[in-house]
C-alpha cells in the first residue's frame, strides 16, 4: 500500500504545496497581461504600458493610466460583487444591466434641480409636484428600492417556483428594460443636483467599489450568510437537510445583487450627469465575465470577492492595453469573448480533475 506523509491537520505535505489561493492564479494571468502589453509596446510603440515615459512629469509610473484602468471597471465591478455571490449560490442574474437603466432613469428623476441658469428645468420630470432639489437620500433610497423589487421579484421566482435562474432573470431583464424605455418616454433625464452628482465625480467609482468589495470579501469570509453561500452552490440537498434555509436564502442573495446594480446606476448616471434608457447594455454580461474570470465556478460553491476584483483589472488592462497599441474597439470585444469562454474551459478541467482526485 502507498505510503503518505502527512502534516498539519491531516493533510499531506504533497497537498499542502498545491493549496496556494486560487486567486494567485488570476493574479498571475494578470501581471502576465501586464506584462505582454509592457513588452509590445516597448518593442513595436517604442513605448511603455505601464510606467510614465515623459520627460516633465516625475511620477515613475503611468498614475493616468492606471486611474482610468480602475475607472473603466469600477461601476460594472460593483454589480460583479452582486453577481459573484449569485453565481457561488447556484444561480445567475441576466437582469443587472436592465436593472441599471431602469434604476438610472426612475432615481435621476428625483435628483433633478428646480432651474437650469435661473430657467426652470425643461427636463424636470416632477417639478409641477415640487418633487425637485431633493437632498440626495431620496434618489438614493429611490435606487434602493428599485432593486429591491427587482431583487425579490428574481428571487421570489426563483426560490418558491423553481423557475430556472435563466429564465426568471432573463424575464426580468426584458421587463426592467421596458420601464427604462418607458419612464420618461424615452427621453434622457438630466441636470441632478450637486449632491447628487458628487458620487460619480473623480474617483468616487473606485472607492465605493472597492469599499464594497471589502465589505462583501469579508461577509462572505467570516459571516453566517457567507457560509450559507458556499454550502447551497457547492450541495444543495445537504444544505437543506443541515437546516439551511434555501429559499430565503436565495431570495436574500437576490436582492443584494439587485441593490448592488442600482447603486452602480446612481455611480453612472451622476458620473455622466444624466440617465438613458440605453444605460447599463450588456453589463450583465460583462460583471458574469469578470467572477468568471476571477475563478468564480459557474457551477457554484466556489469564488471570491477578491478573484472577481482582480479578473475586473484584467478586463480594465484589457481594454487600456488595447487603446494603447491604437487597436479598433472590436478587437476588444473578439479578445474578451476568447477569455470568457478559456476561463470557463479552464474551470470545467479543474473541476474534472478534483473528481478524479476525489
Amino acid at each position: 500500500m502507498a505510503q503518505t506523509s502527512h502534516g498539519v491537520g491531516g493533510l499531506t505535505y504533497d497537498a499542502k504545496k498545491r493549496a496556494w489561493p486560487a486567486e494567485f492564479n488570476v493574479l498571475l494571468a494578470l501581471v502576465i497581461l501586464v506584462g505582454a502589453f509592457e513588452l509590445i509596446g516597448r518593442v513595436f510603440l517604442g513605448d511603455s504600458f505601464l510606467f510614465n515615459t515623459r520627460d516633465n512629469v516625475d511620477a515613475i509610473f503611468n498614475e493616468q493610466r492606471l486611474q482610468i484602468i480602475i475607472l473603466q471597471v469600477s461601476i460594472v465591478g460593483i454589480i460583479a460583487i452582486g453577481v459573484t455571490q449569485v453565481i457561488i449560490c447556484g444561480g445567475i442574474d441576466l437582469s443587472s444591466g436592465s436593472v441599471v437603466g431602469a434604476t438610472a432613469m426612475i432615481a435621476m428623476s428625483f435628483a433633478q434641480v428646480a432651474t437650469v441658469n435661473g430657467n426652470p428645468n425643461p427636463k424636470a420630470m416632477f417639478i409641477d409636484y415640487g418633487l425637485t432639489d431633493l437632498p440626495v437620500i431620496v434618489p438614493l433610497l429611490v435606487a434602493i428600492g428599485c432593486g429591491l423589487i427587482a431583487g425579490l421579484v428574481n428571487g421570489a421566482l426563483i426560490a418558491y417556483t423553481r423557475i430556472p435562474p435563466f429564465i426568471a432573470t432573463l424575464g426580468m431583464m426584458v421587463t426592467a428594460r421596458g420601464i427604462a424605455k418607458w419612464w420618461s418616454k424615452g427621453q434622457p433625464i438630466s441636470f441632478p443636483t450637486e449632491s447628487f452628482a458628487a458620487m460619480g465625480k473623480g474617483l468616487m467609482p473606485v472607492v465605493i467599489f472597492i469599499s464594497l468589495a471589502i465589505l462583501f470579501q469579508l461577509i462572505l469570509s467570516y459571516t453566517k450568510y457567507g457560509k450559507h453561500c458556499y454550502a447551497i452552490g457547492s450541495n444543495e440537498d445537504a444544505a437543506r437537510m443541515s437546516g439551511i434555509k434555501i429559499a430565503n436564502h436565495k431570495v436574500l442573495v437576490y436582492v443584494i445583487a439587485s441593490i448592488l446594480a442600482s447603486l452602480a446606476a446612481v455611480v453612472l448616471c451622476s458620473k455622466n450627469l444624466t440617465a438613458q434608457a440605453g444605460m447599463g447594455v450588456m453589463y450583465e454580461l460583462d460583471a458574469i465575465a469578470m467572477a468568471v474570470i476571477g475563478g468564480v465556478s459557474l457551477s457554484g460553491g466556489r469564488g471570491s470577492i477578491i478573484g472577481t476584483v482582480i479578473g475586473a483589472l484584467i478586463f480594465g488592462v484589457i481594454i487600456s492595453g488595447f487603446t494603447f497599441l491604437r487597436l479598433d474597439a472590436y478587437y476588444q470585444e473578439m479578445v474578451k469573448g476568447v477569455i470568457i469562454v478559456g476561463a470557463v474551459v479552464l474551470d470545467q478541467w479543474r473541476q474534472r480533475r478534483r473528481a478524479i482526485g476525489a
